[in-house]
């Protein structure tokens, strides 16, 4: 008989539990005992980023003067590591038995507390496997999130939680992060737009279609005031899976690399453990 695992465990768990982690997140927002918990249980000393996808907006983006494009800030925190585990599957999507995206597009996991996952969960992988995974993920019209995200170091019961770097393919319909609005802004304000990244709306453009309404947006800050559709900008994280619903191009995404060394090294810094 196959002896049942922590983390085996935790999966059963999390696939349980994972329609009613709205409600999880809103007590965040109601009891302060409750917000302290959770934020020191799951989330504690987190830095998370939001990567927009690539490939579906690229003939959408406006660069200025520049050959970068955001994905390579994934791609060059990943040429930087020699601890590479890939997931074998996606925990959100699988958990909610996802129709509309690959379940099988797993997370990346990086940094040296990466060889202690289990390998039921993942299989330790080369750069070149992970910048596949990136470019796969990108072709499957998902948005990607990379940081520190304490929640799986608890669920996979692995240590040191500062030694591991985790990669996000994230879709609109299953991810985690959707409870973004949920969340306490103690909690949230842990999630941050890439620097140098900027979503415009062209109302000129706007035909009113409305299907950037439909659950596209993992933060909610698109919404229809006075019958014209507004984004706020303060909440938008330029995750850009509006600007793959738009077929009008009424929503764009401007970005400069002036600020990608800094975010490269920041992440960089974050898995930064000598000895394990």
């Amino acid at each position: 008989m196959k002896k049942i695992s922590f983390a085996d465990f935790s999966i059963f768990v999390l696939k349980y539990i994972f329609n009613w982690r709205f409600w999880i997140a809103g007590i965040t927002k109601k009891s302060k005992v409750y917000k302290k918990f959770i934020d020191n249980f799951l989330f504690k000393d987190d830095e998370i980023v939001v990567i927009p996808n690539t490939i579906s907006i690229n003939k959408k983006i406006e660069s200025e003067g520049s050959e970068f494009l955001p994905t390579d800030v994934i791609k060059e925190v990943v040429k930087h590591c020699d601890d590479i585990v890939i997931m074998n599957t996606c925990l959100c999507r699988s958990s909610n038995n996802c129709q509309d995206y690959p379940q099988d597009i797993g997370c990346i996991f990086l940094g040296p507390t990466s060889r202690k996952i289990p390998k039921n969960i993942g299989k330790k992988a080369t750069v070149e496997e992970a910048l596949a995974q990136i470019d796969k993920a990108d072709a499957a019209g998902l948005t990607h999130i990379i940081g520190r995200n304490k929640i799986d170091t608890v669920w996979m019961n692995i240590r040191p939680r500062k030694g591991l770097l985790t990669i996000c393919h994230c879709c609109p319909c299953c991810c985690l992060w959707k409870v973004y609005p949920n969340l306490h802004e103690d909690i949230s304000g842990k999630l941050e737009k890439l620097e140098g990244v900027e979503v415009k709306l062209h109302e000129d453009k706007c035909r009113l279609c409305k299907k950037c309404l439909d659950e596209v947006c993992m933060y909610k800050a698109i919404s229809l005031k006075d019958n014209r559709i507004t984004i706020d900008y303060n909440t938008c994280k330029g995750c850009g899976l509006c600007i793959n619903t738009c077929k009008f191009d009424a929503i764009t995404i401007g970005y400069s690399d002036k600020t990608i060394d800094n975010v490269v090294n920041r992440m960089n810094d974050l898995i930064e453990i000598k000895e394990l």
